[in-house]
């Protein structure tokens, strides 16, 4: 049976602010790793994976990487608008939105919407010593989502935009901007392909010593 209302109060805890880490630790291998293994609950650390996992697991990793793609922009009046891109539209596959240049549009989650109800929002940067810009309309409200039409000045792809003027989306009950150590320690080692807008986290804690040692 299907419980269609839902109170989410019931899923409420306390988290204090001061059990987060809000920072990876120097090796990624050294976080704790929690085992269960015959109704019996241990703690060992992820470098002991190889040691944990019995002899012929298929172990299967998604090798995206994290795009930069949580866009600080503001409207003329100064207001702070937050876009997230979440997925391609137009063109519609990531290859191709990445390599656009001129315009494209996203599916996007917004920050402050409330004080983005027309008109456009923007970034005014410079590139090879010419200053530029970046600006966004919402072609369509769709609920939580909304379709952002990007349009920008430089002689740039999608890609090289983000990578320019985006940050990576670290987790919000971090209650922190992302800093430099976010854009290498929030990829995993194995990641390849653009494509993804948050890491897969277990991932984060396997390094290629670690990865070669459990070959």
């Amino acid at each position: 049976m299907i419980e269609r209302h839902i109170d989410i109060n019931r899923f409420d805890y306390d988290l204090p602010d001061g059990r987060i880490a809000k920072f990876p630790l120097a090796e990624r291998s050294s976080s704790k790793l929690l085992v269960y293994r015959g109704g019996e609950i241990s703690e060992a650390h992820f470098a002991d994976m190889g040691d944990v996992l019995p002899a012929g697991q298929l172990l299967v990793f998604n090798n995206t990487k994290v795009i930069r793609a949580r866009i600080i922009m503001h409207k003329p009046s100064g207001a702070r608008i937050e876009v997230f891109c979440l997925e391609p539209h137009d063109p519609a596959d990531y290859e191709r939105a990445f390599a656009v240049t001129g315009t494209c549009q996203w599916s996007c989650i917004v920050g402050n919407l409330k004080k983005w109800k027309e008109g456009y929002v923007e970034i005014n940067f410079e590139h090879e010593g010419r200053p530029e810009h970046l600006r966004a309309w919402i072609a369509e409200n769709r609920g939580r989502e909304h379709t952002v039409r990007f349009e920008w000045s430089a002689a740039m792809t999608f890609g090289q935009l983000l990578e320019h003027l985006g940050r990576i989306p670290i987790p919000p009950y971090l209650n922190r901007e992302s800093e430099q150590i976010d854009y290498t320690r929030y990829q995993t080692v194995y990641s390849k392909f653009e494509g993804s807008v948050a890491a897969p986290t277990a991932g984060l804690h396997f390094t290629p010593e670690l990865i070669e040692g459990m070959k």
